[in-house]
């Protein structure tokens, strides 16, 4: 297959200083919970995505300083010489596969609490630091010998990245994560000196360190400035208006202006509440204003609708880090002509989440991610068989769909079947409530790739016993059944059954998914689950016409989604549709009429009026089948849900995982993956 024409455009080279990036494809930076622990997994990550087409490919945040430590979190860092073998993996890894590699230098300001250095964390001015755990700390105002530290921090931190090979070597002005920033804004500078007061004070920091940076690398590495176009912050805060007036300042000081939202929850927003190219509102009047090229991002996963920014001249670059993680190679598939092969994001903000909670990075749509080293695993390709073999996978869900995926891929003869009329198992049915319909992603693609692998059969409408599952005569089971929702009250916070009286209307969230509706208000919709699933069910029975009672133990509505980036969009969404919300407490017991909640500190109880209680608690899985088939003597395996019910990308993974294994010998006692150990000082103790 060859480009289409139209697409031609993303194909141009773009110079960007004294290099230049061979097509518009920029991986702009993003953090993947790996940084300076996982080195040589973090560097074939990266050199995955340069392979795939990728023009332009960043590192995450690097801390150039020990004042800019930001643990817990495992970002990036380049305190002194002693980080820069690692960064050197990681530049050679990019350049080896043809693209040029970047690293985004940064000084976290009031937002590096430095936990493990110790320091006190450096602000324009005193203030309490901040910190997704809200440490009770606080920012020291700088004063002018520690600006000049820092500028001496950022020149050394920047020749040291050269010196590791890095092409493009940034300045971070962004997601109020970047101390320039927090000087270039009112909100956080209160400054009276030379670097407070008017904008071209407190741009003059910003300034400065581009001059120095230039000044230190410019003879070969590109200097980028990454700028957040709008803090949502009120009056105080940085809009559009003022951040253009700042660019116009500096306009052609740096070589590329790399344009982002603040904070982070506003930049990379999900499908759920944001479109593709919502950005675009904020960041088109940069272009005017330069003649550097200018990159954005916007999850952009369309190529017709990359043309149209370069077209309309709102970027030059096409920035993604999120598209780039569901697909390294999104680039070469256009360039191929592959346009149904893009494996789409879905902008779930999974990837996100694994940042917070400093583990490797994972997708739900590319099972491949953050495992291109640990596992060996590839986002296109996948060892051939062994030996012939036949394999039935029952239940074509996110999990069955991988795994019979996975496994034509590899040669196997794979018949695929599910006792629903349609694919998709739980991702089916959750795409269709509100919000979610960019899931639907995750079925569609394997279901495209599926219909071209000729050995692998989908049977739907088909209800899998133990008896016809034999009778298929299969080599092999994988039962990929899923779960189900509980109906007893069972989760986090009731180890037991609840009471439950005759005659009360008690449904599941697969209740609701199947049409199911209470005819009358008001529900009691207890979530003990605390991810996204509990407050979009009060979003759609609010839709209905429903009043919508939302109890849960935690302090807030969907609290896990605070690490996807949501959590304050969900509750102000339920607030604003008129769901009350009770926070702290717990169901303990369901009548026909009432059910008693209990406060989870005192266990002091009421009763709530109610006409139906949703429990949106635990799942069983469905692994009824294993037993009857194992005894009989069949080789069997059970994955996804059905094996230990938790998210959609840990469904997706186990069947890619189930597909790399197949063949293999099994040896629980020893690691299924590589990892890197820490050197030891060889200084005595």
């Amino acid at each position: 297959m060859t480009r289409d024409p139209r697409y031609d455009i993303l194909f141009e080279p773009v110079k960007i200083g004294p290099v230049t990036a061979r097509n518009r494809f920029y991986q702009v930076p993003h953090c993947n919970g790996m940084g300076y622990r996982d080195v040589s997994a973090l560097a074939a990550m990266r050199a995955t995505k340069a392979a795939g087409g990728w023009a332009v490919v960043a590192t995450e945040m690097v801390e150039i300083h020990h004042t800019a430590d930001v643990s817990p979190f495992v970002e990036g860092r380049l305190w002194s010489d002693q980080d820069i073998p690692a960064h050197a993996r990681v530049a050679a890894a990019i350049k080896e596969k043809g693209a040029l590699a970047a690293i985004e230098l940064c000084h976290s300001g009031y937002t590096a609490v430095n936990l493990w250095s110790r320091e006190v964390p450096l602000s324009p001015s005193a203030r309490p630091a901040a910190s997704f755990f809200q440490d009770p700390v606080q920012a020291r105002a700088m004063d002018l010998s520690d600006i000049r530290t820092l500028r001496a921090a950022h020149r050394a931190a920047a020749l040291r990245a050269k010196r590791a090979g890095y092409d493009l070597i940034y300045v971070y002005a962004g997601h109020g994560l970047g101390i320039f920033q927090q000087f270039l804004s009112r909100a956080t500078n209160q400054r009276s000196d030379d670097y407070g007061g008017s904008l071209a004070n407190r741009a003059r920091l910003l300034r400065e360190v581009i001059e120095d940076t230039k000044d230190a690398v410019g003879d070969r590495c590109a200097v980028p400035v990454r700028i957040a176009m709008h803090e949502f912050a009120g009056a105080e805060g940085l809009s559009p208006a003022e951040v253009e007036d700042a660019i116009g300042l500096m306009a052609e000081l740096p070589d590329l202006w790399d344009l982002s939202l603040s904070g982070w929850s506003m930049d990379s927003q999900t499908s759920r509440f944001a479109e593709e190219g919502f950005q675009e509102p904020y960041i088109k009047g940069v272009k005017r204003l330069t003649t550097r090229p200018v990159v954005g991002v916007g999850r952009y996963t369309s190529p017709d609708a990359m043309v149209r920014v370069i077209r309309q001249g709102i970027m030059d670059m096409i920035g993604a880090a999120r598209p780039s993680i569901a697909d390294p190679y999104l680039p070469k598939k256009i360039e191929d002509g592959r346009l149904d092969d893009i494996r789409e994001c879905i902008g779930c903000n999974i990837c996100v989440t694994h940042d917070f909670s400093s583990t490797p990075l994972r997708c739900t749509q590319n099972p491949s991610m953050g495992e291109e080293w640990r596992r060996g695993w590839h986002p296109e390709l996948i060892r051939p068989k062994e030996a012939d073999g036949h394999i039935l996978v029952v239940g074509a869900g996110p999990a069955g769909l991988e795994a019979a995926r996975a496994l034509g891929q590899r040669g196997y003869t794979v018949s695929l079947a599910d006792r629903a009329q349609e694919a998709g198992g739980r991702v089916a049915r959750e795409c269709r409530l509100p919000g979610l319909a960019a899931w639907g992603r995750v079925k569609d693609w394997r279901l495209g790739q599926i219909a071209k692998l000729p050995h692998v059969s989908l049977y739907l409408d088909s209800a899998m016993t133990a008896e016809n599952s034999a009778e298929v005569g299969a080599d092999h089971i994988v039962l990929a059944t899923g779960a189900s929702w509980r109906r007893d009250g069972v989760g986090r916070h009731h180890s037991r059954p609840l009471t439950i009286a005759d005659g009360a209307l008690v449904l599941t969230p697969d209740d609701v998914m199947a049409g199911s509706l209470p005819a009358a208000g008001p529900v009691t919709l207890f979530d003990d689950d605390h991810y996204y699933l509990g407050g979009v069910l009060a979003e759609l029975l609010v839709k209905k016409g429903l009043a919508v009672r939302l109890v849960t133990p935690s302090s807030l509505v969907s609290f896990f989604t605070r690490q996807s980036l949501e959590q304050a969009r969900i509750q102000k969404r339920l607030l604003e549709l008129g769901v009350e919300v009770i926070a702290n407490t717990a169901v303990t017991a369901i009548a026909p009429d009432h059910v008693t909640l209990a406060c989870v500190f005192t266990g002091r109880e009421r009763l709530l009026e109610t006409a139906a209680t949703l429990l949106v608690t635990a799942r069983t899985p469905n692994d009824a089948l294993a037993a009857p088939l194992r005894a009989a003597g069949l080789a069997v395996s059970v994955i996804g849900d059905a094996f230990g019910p938790a998210t959609i990308a840990a469904a997706v993974h186990a069947g890619r995982r189930l597909a790399e294994d197949f063949g293999r010998p099994k040896d629980p006692l020893s690691l299924p993956f590589r990892r890197e150990t820490t050197g030891l000082d060889p200084a005595p103790v």
